[in-house]
């Protein structure tokens, strides 16, 4: 699959949604297969095993923290050089940066092969859900590594002008987590540990694709001589704290939404907000993938100091995200039966409280593409701490006030009015620091 320079086409709404077609459809099949899995979990394995997931899933919220940290961070250090045609630079950081990121991964997936017992007996005391979140955590330690390096790859895959190949990835990966999910869990009877494995090989499959595809030197991003620089991997690790403290802490918020949701509802009440999680994840999925495609042009120009083009970029995202959180807004919240009725059964107490909680839930849709572009945006462009103070003040502080405050003046209600009033309060923020820092970077 041949390298195209997608940084010499000129900037059009059409040419910038050509461009971020491939890595929306990309996270669309992540998210898709993540819902998948907690389908094939909870009608097959039951409600508990469900209820295990979510109890662990801060873990996986970590393991992406730190996948998104190398990613989002190193590639706006690689793309600004590439931009400023530093190319052979560029290489040899993204080969140094990907390399640690592996070690990394090993080093974590050593901590919870050995302590998997300890970590698990953070959130629960109860015996078989302990018994099911040891069963999946344990078995999925083997697979931290892919989980990190395919997120560090798939950026650069993006940025290197291939997001076709991401996307295409991305599918395989998504057609062999369904597959293994069907024979492990339901025909081999393989349980929490056959949930497990069959993600970890969903995971792993796509990053071998992406990793044999970095070995080709005729590609614009390729694996080169290594080269360890102690600046570019603190300016990395601080352009990416901001996508490192939302998915972390955002695994942190949900422990405590969830707490806050079985003292309200019980274990209903639980597995309600993680099929809602589910539906806001395929729908925000959306955002993503688009932000996927135009952060390393972002990065590029700005080091090529092409302020043009990150102006028309910038005003084209805002038109572009405003639209999608007005159709997926309204898509959520009228096919909310729809949507709930592929994890619980109607009529179920799961089932009532998830779709009366989506309809709430859903309202943040309309702001949530607009923060997290006003994050990344400032990560592209190197500026860390706006990114951060964006990021941390939407996903932690707003956030967990939000779950703790209104819940005492509307119940169950105010729970779910949580995220939806949180990401009012980042969108003025948000819009506060783009409309301040327009002069300083022409965009």
């Amino acid at each position: 699959m041949k390298s195209e320079n997608i940084y010499q086409k000129q900037i059009t709404f059409k040419s910038i949604i050509a461009i971020t077609v491939p890595t929306i459809f990309m996270t669309l099949i992540q998210a898709s297969y993540s819902m998948i899995d907690g389908m094939f979990i909870s009608n097959i394995l039951g409600a508990k095993a469900l209820s295990a997931l979510t109890l662990i899933s801060p873990y996986f919220n970590f393991f992406i923290a730190i996948g998104a940290l190398f990613a989002s961070g190193g590639s706006a250090v690689v793309m600004r050089k590439m931009g400023e045609n530093k190319t052979e630079e560029a290489r040899s950081d993204f080969t140094t940066l990907t390399l640690i990121s592996v070690l990394i991964g090993m080093i974590f997936s050593t901590i919870f092969l050995f302590f998997t017992k300890t970590l698990v007996s953070i959130f629960t005391n109860n015996i078989s859900i302990v018994a099911l979140c040891r069963e999946y955590l344990y078995s999925y330690s083997f697979f931290i590594i892919p989980q990190i390096l395919f997120a560090v790859l798939q950026t650069y895959t993006i940025g290197s002008g291939k997001a076709n190949l991401a996307m295409i990835s991305s599918l395989i990966g998504g057609v062999t987590n369904i597959l293994f999910d069907f024979l492990m869990i339901k025909v081999w009877n393989m349980g929490m540990c056959g949930a497990a494995i069959a993600s970890g090989l969903g995971i792993l499959v796509p990053c071998i694709i992406l990793a044999y595809n970095f070995i080709d030197k005729k590609n614009l991003l390729h694996f080169s001589v290594l080269k360890f620089d102690l600046k570019v991997l603190l300016k990395t690790m601080s352009n990416g704290v901001s996508e490192f403290a939302s998915n972390l802490i955002s695994g942190i918020v949900m422990m405590l939404f969830n707490a806050r949701m079985l003292s309200i509802a019980g274990a209903d009440g639980v597995a309600a907000s993680t099929i809602t999680f589910y539906v806001f994840g395929i729908m925000s999925a959306l955002y993503i993938g688009y932000m996927l495609g135009v952060s390393p042009l972002l990065s590029y120009f700005y080091g090529a100091e092409e302020n043009s083009k990150l102006k028309q970029i910038k005003n084209i995202s805002i038109v572009f995200i405003s639209v999608i959180a007005v159709l997926t807004t309204i898509l959520s919240i009228t096919c909310s039966k729809i949507l709930v009725s592929a994890f619980a059964q109607k009529g179920s107490s799961a089932y009532i409280i998830a779709v009366s909680g989506n309809k709430l839930f859903s309202l943040a849709l309309l702001l949530v593409g607009i923060n997290t572009f006003s994050s990344m945006l400032f990560t592209a462009l190197s500026n860390e701490k706006i990114s951060v103070i964006i990021a941390f003040s939407r996903t932690f502080v707003f956030l967990t006030m939000a779950i703790i405050l209104l819940p005492c003046i509307w119940g169950i209600n105010g729970l779910w009015f949580s995220v939806p009033v949180s990401e009012f309060l980042a969108f003025i923020l948000s819009t506060y620091y783009i409309k301040k820092y327009q002069k300083e970077y022409n965009y």
